[in-house]
């Protein structure tokens, strides 16, 4: 891998978090930004601010649908941080028009921390806070209603003192609590991890002890067997449970090796080039990898990749292809689908004799909530098999 796209990948497994954070306090900036924006509105007319204060409703009105939208958006990581301070901006200008620092403007700042908070590293959501406080007392600063008695006077200097350390102590108490969930999140990710591995290291253990010590027995049993069987008709059954026996044991080899190959946490996409390289290898066909996939939660990326394993396994030794194409594609955001597809002589009319890859695709897809297509690949030809992951954004 080229140092380029090593610095993507690991640029990308940084954002993810980010953006994920945005996603799960969204709902949270919605509610408080409408909440912002009716109070400010009622106290607008309530009792006169500015002798513009149906402007600044209009104003307010226009901006919060507005910026809600903006954000909703927002699925760059490299720009949501310009999108943030805009945001922040639009706010500390309404305070400015009010033309006074105890605005009714105030609460409707304080909304514009919500995804910063949430979103950042904790020192980075910190110092967003901070930063804020100090803006504020900048606009406090240059609108007219702030006496000059103010550090003086008790009152208005705890009333001032009060605007300027909300700001950080909300964002502190978001940061804190989206620290948490991410740990929860890893905490619970690290046991899937961990129950995972114990469960194949179990089901390997009775393969190779239990299964496949039977099926070697009952080979030697027929080999011994293939001299004895006097007619041709009788010879021609042993030798077919003879090749049958060698390929159930060569399929347990290889689901052997394959649930003792942890996913270690690795991306599914990095894995699935490893496999299609390694097929790719045996120059029965050539294997084209293209896309990539999001950081999926380890449960459902076990599955995942043990589906597009099998579905590639399958479309090797069975298709009689010359091309297999595997199309990666999805985000934090959206919808998550894997394609497999070949250009072979597709799928056959009656089930493989002993075969039981697709019952076990379809198992694991129904176990993640997925769904799981197999039919015809591009214009009726070859075998294309499709999986659709559900929405990777749930939160614990």
């Amino acid at each position: 891998m080229s140092t380029g796209r090593r610095s993507a990948r690991e640029r990308d497994r940084r954002t993810l978090p980010a953006l994920r954070g945005s996603q799960r306090w969204f709902a949270l900036l919605t509610m408080t930004r409408l909440l912002g924006a009716v109070l400010a509105i009622a106290l607008l007319l309530a009792h006169r601010v500015t002798h513009h204060d149906p402007l600044l409703a209009l104003l307010t009105l226009a901006w919060t649908p507005l910026s809600l939208l903006l954000l909703g958006r927002t699925q760059d990581a490299r720009w949501a941080p310009a999108i943030w301070a805009l945001d922040a901006c639009a706010a500390f200008a309404l305070v400015l028009a009010g033309g006074d620092w105890r605005s009714p403007f105030y609460t409707f700042a304080l909304t514009t921390l919500v995804l910063p908070a949430t979103s950042l590293p904790w020192r980075k959501a910190v110092a967003w806070g901070l930063s804020f406080s100090l803006a504020y007392g900048v606009v406090a600063l240059l609108t007219e209603k702030l006496p000059d008695d103010t550090l003086t006077n008790t009152i208005r200097l705890e009333t001032l003192a009060t605007h300027l350390f909300v700001p950080v102590i909300v964002t502190t108490t978001l940061a804190y609590s989206s620290l948490l969930l991410e740990r929860l999140r890893a905490a619970r990710g690290q046991s899937e991890r961990l129950a995972l591995q114990a469960e194949r290291q179990r089901i390997a253990w009775e393969l190779h002890d239990s299964a496949k010590q039977r099926v070697h027995a009952a080979h030697l049993m027929l080999t011994a067997l293939d001299g004895a069987v006097a007619s041709e008709q009788g010879r021609l059954l042993v030798d077919g449970a003879i090749g049958e026996l060698r390929a159930a044991t060569s399929d347990m080899e290889t689901s052997v090796a394959e649930l003792r190959t942890p996913l270690d946490g690795r991306p599914v996409d990095e894995l699935l080039r490893e496999r299609a390289a390694e097929l790719s290898r045996t120059g029965v066909a050539r294997i084209d990898v293209v896309g990539r996939l999001p950081v999926l939660p380890p449960l459902v990326a076990a599955h995942t990749y043990r589906i597009a394993a099998e579905a590639l396994t399958n479309a090797v030794r069975h298709a009689g292809c010359q091309s297999i194409s595997v199309t990666l594609a999805g985000s934090a955001a959206g919808a998550v689908t894997l394609t497999i597809a070949d250009d072979g002589v597709g799928m056959p009319a009656e089930p493989r004799p002993g075969g039981h890859g697709l019952r076990s695709m379809r198992g694991r897809a129904e176990t993640i909530g997925a769904e799981l297509h197999i039919g015809p690949g591009p214009g009726g030809r070859g075998t294309a098999v499709a999986l659709a992951l559900p929405h990777p954004g749930g939160s614990p």
